[in-house]
């Protein structure tokens, strides 16, 4: 199952987010995955793993496993890296042994200091607040994103942690539309309002964090995850399914593709298995009752500021 692009290109409904795979267990997960059925793979120059996935997914092509146009390849730009586009493209696909991505996403709408390409440093000043670079603009980062395309490194380019302001004014200095505004969403955390004003121009939504982040964002941020709400639980005993299943299910019924992660093979397996059930009207309208309005994904923690403010 696949969305299509305002580029004209397929995105896998569901892929495999990268975030947090420890560098020794990349090519076995990759490898286990591509195995079970993912053929879409979301990335970035922040995860610091570009490096194995590509050998990873080079040996993966190599040995007939899979061929490279039957995989979705995203990657995203880092804050530091505004000023700097075409070298970071060129550095992650260096990296990912790619000679072109499917996807490119602005990972922030936020310029800051430059450390270096490829470093995706966040270079806090002396109070530990995020450095922000004021010279650069997000229309300017967006040109460069344009370029990428007419380069051919690039074949559809979007931006993510936009809400509808700032996405709106992208539609409107952009020469090439964005293809996707990757957000996070969940049923804790709907955003229905954003969803529908990116879906109704043509900008597909992808939803990172798609599970609320479970025990990462419990530990990381004191959030409650919704896979422990009597609801979904409910719903996951009605349908026999596992109640990450349910939610993903929520998330592709919403139009909308989802990127859960996970280390373990037996979760990776039964997040793909979410094309086999549907979820009645009335339970979806049951879970749109649970939202919190509860974002899990807080960078201010790290960067003194509320980039979401």
């Amino acid at each position: 199952m696949s969305i299509t692009l305002n580029s004209g290109f397929k995105m896998p409904a569901i892929g495999l987010g990268v975030l947090d795979m420890e560098k020794d267990e990349i090519r076995d997960l990759m490898l286990g995955s591509i195995k079970i059925g993912y053929r879409h793979f979301d990335c970035a120059a922040d995860y610091q793993n570009e490096a194995e996935l590509g050998k990873a997914l080079a040996e993966a092509v190599r040995t007939g496993l899979v061929k490279r146009e039957e995989l979705f390849i995203t990657t995203k730009l880092w804050n530091s890296d505004h000023g700097h586009v075409i070298e970071a493209c060129k550095d992650s696909l260096k990296k990912l042994q790619l000679d072109y991505l499917d996807l490119y996403l602005i990972h922030f709408p936020v310029a800051t200091k430059h450390t270096g390409v490829g470093t995706t440093a966040s270079a806090l000043d002396d109070e530990g607040v995020l450095e922000i670079d004021t010279t650069i603009t997000l229309e300017t980062t967006w040109r460069a994103m344009e370029e990428l395309v007419s380069m051919g490194l690039v074949r559809s380019i979007g931006i993510s942690n936009y809400d509808i302001f700032l996405t709106r004014d992208c539609l409107a200095y952009s020469k090439v539309k964005p293809a996707v505004n990757q957000i996070e969403t969940h049923p804790y955390f709907q955003r229905d309002s954003l969803v529908k004003f990116c879906q109704k121009h043509g900008i597909c939504v992808t939803a990172h964090t798609p599970l609320g982040g479970a025990v990462a964002n419990t530990e990381w941020f004191g959030s409650i995850s919704c896979l422990a709400d009597p609801v979904l639980k409910g719903l996951a005993e009605k349908y026999k399914k596992t109640v990450a299943q349910v939610v993903l299910r929520w998330g592709i019924q919403r139009n909308t593709v989802v990127i859960p992660k996970s280390t373990k093979v037996k979760r990776l397996e039964e997040n793909f298995q979410v094309f086999d059930f549907k979820l009645a009207d009335e339970d979806m309208a049951l879970i749109k009752s649970i939202d919190r309005g509860q974002r899990n994904n807080q960078p201010t923690k790290f960067w003194g500021i509320n980039p979401f403010a």
